[in-house]
């Protein structure tokens, strides 16, 4: 029996449900009529009346900080639940380790990268960044290794630049591996869209998360910050 390739969050688009074995033949043309396996109800999170793009009638996060001005579209909520219990969980378990490892492409580090650092850092989350942590004389690869080893979760920023570098296999293409093979990574499409992305990685373009194309990418660093943050034992 075919198997759907998004388990628990669904498909963030058209495109990718329509390449999965499961659930292809659920999606008509318009993606807003397709329906995830998976419904919103099987999340453990709850809905404030009305889906839709943020604003009144959104949705809240069980995460959500009290007074919070966030909102979130329900598929994003269903998307980065589970993201946020392999938060908790990594927390409980290493309390030490970065919020986050952005990997992103070589050509966005002085850019879009940047900005979606910057942003994160000012909005509290402890981010591995490689223009900042990759020190004179340390092996690249090893100090990859060890920033994805100690980090709760992985953002990957995808770009025009990411999708232009990753069949070339570089080091961006070598840090999405890892993060692919566990719970703990959150897409963030900017300048692009998720039919673009599938047509270079697949399993990729499977995973929802966030896009600028809905949210602002302060908004979009706000979330990710609502998303890592633990509030203290005792609080």
């Amino acid at each position: 029996m075919a198997r759907c390739t998004a388990p628990v969050r669904g498909h963030s688009s058209a495109a990718a449900a329509a390449q999965c074995p499961a659930c292809r033949y659920r999606t008509s043309s318009r993606y807003g009529s397709y329906s995830s396996p998976y419904s919103s109800s099987n999340s453990g999170t709850s809905y404030s009346s009305g889906g839709g793009r943020g604003g009144a009638g959104g949705a809240k996060p069980r995460w959500s900080k009290a007074g919070s001005s966030l909102m979130y579209t329900s598929a994003q909520v269903q998307s980065l639940t589970p993201i946020r219990e392999t938060v908790e969980t990594r927390a409980a378990q290493q309390p030490d380790l970065r919020d986050v490892f952005l990997c992103h492409a070589w050509d966005d580090r002085q850019g879009a990268a940047k900005e979606l650092r910057d942003l994160l850092v000012a909005a509290g989350v402890k981010v591995w960044f490689s223009e900042n942590d990759l020190a004179l004389g340390v092996p690249m690869m090893r100090a990859i290794d060890k920033g994805l080893a100690n980090s709760r979760i992985g953002l990957v920023l995808v770009t025009p630049a990411l999708l232009t570098s990753l069949p070339r296999e570089g080091v961006a293409d070598k840090e999405l591996a890892v993060l692919l093979m566990r719970n703990q990574l959150v897409p963030i499409v900017h300048n692009t869209t998720y039919s673009a992305l599938l047509n270079v990685s697949p399993m990729l373009a499977s995973r929802s998360g966030l896009s600028t194309s809905e949210d602002s990418m302060e908004v979009v660093a706000k979330k990710i910050a609502e998303l890592v943050s633990i509030q203290p034992a005792g609080n």
